[in-house]
């Protein structure tokens, strides 16, 4: 016979509380939530019979309180799953004691949820709605291709709303600043641009702008007449004139000369520029995407761009997100990256085990898909799974040291090492870190709560946390 399914939750934060009602109340389902396991012995001392039991092992509790043997005698082993925060395994031997193996990494996501949860209920058992969250509402994936073997991949919301904001800026002639972390895929969005551009069938020419001192990049823009300088014995066209009619990226915009910067502000403004060593202008007609992974607000306010040249750039924007924010996306990746290097490098691929998905999930990722594209190459060529997932296990122990901030090394320490912007990054971070501290602290290290006082969303709030290693 069929039915709908209950689910208990042991939490004191009532942001998950809600966000798991949210997730099965309208599908016809029902979640218990309590505070500790003391009142789950009490809800089901009262009759309450749950299918599934969540356990929220918050940092500022103890994990030892929440693995209660009274409760978890009374549950199915298999019907229970762990609520965690990205990055934290102090639970991780008490599960293991209890032979718990289903985790879930707060902020809780909704097919996440419904994959574990109702995996585990035999399917005769399962209601309509049931059998339809299941069967009907998996994720959405868009996989595209791209030239050189390149490809685009979307399955969060935040990169299925990029794909989206691609589609409707395509077709129109503006220009597009592109903004990201080093390695989150600047160049892949920009080559989707130029793939739906009315004039996609002309080139798509990409310059990296901190590859060259200005004086070459000049060169490698527009181009040079013969007699320009020592050795152009030929004319060559630049950059531009080879993309005329189709699309230019700016790689790395950020890094360009101030001279550079003004001499690229006429290009944008008439479409006319001279060749190095020229008498006459060469007009040309080049949607221009620019990419940085800067701060262009900073970087306007200490002079180091120009803010007439940033409202030019900048008809739209697109920010992409770290592959940290983006975690859902990540096993997809690795099996997409394993198939197509497979085939590069002439071999048969490897089935990527659940422990390894789950350690590539909780990673940090600082590189981003760069990083992630060479850790699957090295397991590739290794052909050694065990060690892939000691690798990734070794940095996930090694990502709080790292990211978090020495506050023994002084000021001096940081200038020596890298110069006055290295001082300024240090001084924010250690700003940062004790606002984030002291909103914890007044909430009671109620993280909704301290991410509402600091005005910043809850899941950057989370990722604040992990990357400076703040615990309570």
């Amino acid at each position: 016979m069929t039915r709908a399914v209950t689910v208990l939750v042991v939490s004191n934060d009532a942001g998950v509380c809600t966000r798991i009602k949210d997730v099965l109340e309208p599908e016809g389902h029902s979640a218990i939530c309590v505070s500790s396991p003391g009142e789950a012995l009490e809800s089901l001392a009262l009759g309450d019979s749950p299918d599934f039991l969540l356990l929220d092992v918050n940092r500022n509790e103890c994990a030892d309180n929440l693995f209660a043997p009274a409760l978890l005698k009374q549950v199915n082993r298999q019907q229970v799953c762990i609520l965690a925060d990205v990055g934290d395994s102090s639970w991780k031997n008490q599960a293991q004691n209890w032979n718990i193996h289903s985790v879930l990494i707060k902020p809780v996501l909704r097919n996440d949820l419904e994959r574990v949860i109702f995996s585990e209920i035999p399917a005769e058992e399962q209601s309509p709605a049931i059998c339809s969250m299941t069967q009907t509402q998996s994720p959405a994936v868009h996989l595209e291709e791209l030239d050189n073997s390149r490809f685009f991949l979307a399955a969060s919301p935040a990169m299925l709303q990029i794909y989206k904001e691609i589609r409707v800026l395509s077709p129109v002639d503006v220009p597009v600043l592109i903004l990201g972390e080093s390695g989150v895929g600047k160049e892949i969005v920009a080559m989707l641009l130029h793939k739906y551009y009315t004039r996609s069938e002309k080139r798509f020419v990409n310059v990296n702008c901190a590859a060259l001192p200005s004086e070459l990049l000049e060169s490698e823009l527009f181009g040079y007449e013969p007699g320009a300088f020592t050795g152009a014995v030929k004319a060559k066209p630049g950059k531009f004139e080879l993309a005329d009619k189709g699309t230019i990226l700016l790689d790395e915009i950020g890094e360009m000369s101030p001279q550079m910067q003004a001499k690229l502000l006429h290009v944008l403004q008439d479409g006319s520029f001279s060749r190095l060593g020229a008498r006459s202008s060469t007009r040309v007609d080049v949607r221009v995407l620019a990419a940085t992974n800067i701060n262009m607000e900073g970087a306007i306010a200490e002079k180091r761009f120009r803010e007439d040249l940033y409202y030019r750039l900048n008809a739209f924007t697109i920010t992409i997100p770290p592959l940290r924010a983006r975690r859902e996306e990540v096993p997809l990746l690795m099996e997409e990256l394993v198939r197509r290097g497979a085939a590069e490098l002439g071999q048969e691929g490897f089935p990527i085990s659940e422990r390894l998905k789950e350690l590539a999930q909780e990673y940090y990722w600082p590189g981003n898909l760069r990083e992630l594209r060479n850790f699957v190459t090295r397991a590739l060529v290794l052909r050694n799974p065990e060690s892939a997932c000691s690798d990734l296990e070794a940095k996930i122990r090694a990502t709080p040291a790292n990211l978090t901030l020495n506050s023994s090394a002084g000021p001096a320490c940081e200038t020596d090492a890298k110069g006055m912007r290295g001082v300024v990054k240090g001084i924010k971070n250690q700003v940062e870190i004790r606002m984030i501290q002291d909103a914890l602290s007044a909430s009671g290290w109620n993280r909704r709560k301290a991410a509402s006082d600091l005005n910043i969303s809850y899941r950057a709030l989370l990722y604040k946390i992990q990357q400076h290693g703040l615990t309570t």
